[in-house]
């Protein structure tokens, strides 16, 4: 890495971070200080908000919504946290402790992932561009809403769960536990596998390359899946805790879908198809969403 990349990485890094810092300071603030709800995680909600307003004014004076890319990861785990303090169970609670480690191995990971790729505040994701363009004279709202305050709006109903998890004596089984660990850390697993496959892929591969080896022979899509079945272990430690309220646990999990297959894999697709004359044949062949063995490839 030379002089000049390296200092624009670090230049931006510091940048961000700084954004971050103030934005959950003034999070802090609110909860410690502010006026209260009669709802521990309705105080959190507009906590939440206003961090992510903090981060929206430092995306538009730096005019690149990237800044709030780690947003995604950075700020669940410091709920958590806050709702275990807040709540009786204390911190011999083991169910609380896997759920933690959960959250806490995603958060440290996809958070890893985002550093390691990222190159300066020189560049933004393509998609946030493509938001603005196709809102026309509504770009800024669309920049607010669609950028920043639904996502954070959907992590913190996927979130949900775990402030059951951790608020509420258990009143599930506790074999439930064990297995939305063991889903949860298998999703990470399979995350960490794509990112990493796809980064020896990107060094490697010839211009209009598609990438259809390892995990992503077998789904299009494998990082996608993979977080998407991190929120659903996520709901399922909520409905281990209280599977009365297992009607409306899973919302988080189904919310993700609804955007990975509503928006950013129509967006990956549409793109990826008007860069690589070679991915329709992917499509055809490599399933889109949830991993299985891939379809022969026709023959003429």
């Amino acid at each position: 890495m030379s002089t000049l990349v390296a200092a624009r990485r670090s230049h931006g890094l510091v940048r961000i971070t700084i954004a971050y810092v103030i934005a959950v300071a003034v999070a802090a603030v609110w909860l410690l200080w502010g006026p209260t709800t009669s709802a521990l995680w309705l105080d959190t909600l507009i906590a939440d908000l206003f961090a992510t307003l903090v981060i929206f004014a430092f995306s538009r004076g730096y005019r690149n919504s990237s800044f709030y890319d780690a947003y995604w990861s950075v700020i669940p785990p410091l709920m958590l946290v806050y709702w275990w303090w807040s709540g009786d169970l204390g911190v011999g609670d083991i169910r609380s402790w896997m759920v933690a480690i959960v959250v806490m191995v995603w958060a440290i990971r996809l958070t890893a992932n985002w550093v390691s790729t990222f190159p300066g505040l020189h560049h933004e994701d393509w998609r946030y561009g493509m938001i603005r363009e196709n809102a026309g004279r509504w770009s800024w709202p669309a920049d607010l809403f669609a950028i920043h305050l639904i996502p954070t709006i959907q992590v913190f109903i996927g979130m949900l769960p775990v402030y059951v998890a951790v608020t509420r004596p258990a009143d599930g089984p506790f074999w439930l536990v064990v297995v939305a660990f063991v889903v949860g850390l298998g999703a990470i697993f399979l995350e960490a596998v794509a990112d990493r496959q796809l980064r020896g892929f990107t060094v490697t591969r010839r211009p209009g390359e598609v990438m259809d080896r390892g995990v992503w022979g077998w789904s299009r899509h494998p990082n996608y899946f993979g977080e998407f079945s991190f929120w659903v272990a996520l709901a399922l430690f909520g409905v281990a805790a209280a599977p009365s309220d297992a009607w409306w646990l899973f919302a988080g999990a189904i919310v993700m879908l609804a955007l990975f297959e509503g928006a950013s894999i129509p967006m990956m697709e549409k793109r990826s198809l008007e860069r690589r004359p070679g991915y329709q044949a992917v499509i055809d062949r490599v399933p889109r969403f949830v991993p299985r063995p891939p379809r022969s490839a026709s023959r003429g």
